[in-house]
């Protein structure tokens, strides 16, 4: 008989169980983990959490993914203290080559500043960056 209180040792690590050298499913915990919600060191699929995340959604400290959130992220929209996007690659692209007036992105204490600003940036919409509010939908688009 088995006692329910201690993992399994045959099958996939899962949350709340002691982490596998290398872990393949849905909400694998290992070293080594690969699937959807993956959760270790090395993550690799869906919504990656660990220390290097690699697929869709990914939160850690290194990110490559289409959504990375982490202290270093590389993807189409990513979070964090240095990142990498082709949008952000765009946007430095522009602002290098345009004239000094546009090189000042601003945020400001409330949406409808940031829409007056968009105005002028001929760019709709307004996200919020923290507390404040910049100016167009998104870094580095127009639309």
């Amino acid at each position: 008989m088995t006692n329910p209180s201690q993992p399994q040792s045959n099958g996939p690590a899962h949350c709340g169980s002691t982490p596998k050298k290398i872990a393949i499913g849905i909400a694998p915990l290992g070293i080594v983990s690969i699937g959807v919600v993956p959760m270790g060191i090395v993550t690799i699929g869906i919504v990656p959490m660990g220390v290097v995340s690699l697929g869709v959604v990914a939160m850690g400290v290194v990110n490559a993914s289409i959504v990375g959130m982490g202290i270093f992220s590389v993807g189409i929209t990513t979070m964090g203290l240095k990142v990498w996007s082709p949008e952000g690659a765009a946007l430095q692209q522009t602002l290098e080559n345009s004239d000094s007036s546009l090189k000042n992105i601003y945020a400001y204490p409330t949406r409808s500043q940031a829409e007056e600003e968009a105005k002028k940036f001929g760019c709709l919409g307004v996200h919020k960056m923290g507390n404040l509010w910049m100016p167009c939908a998104t870094h580095g688009t127009s639309e």
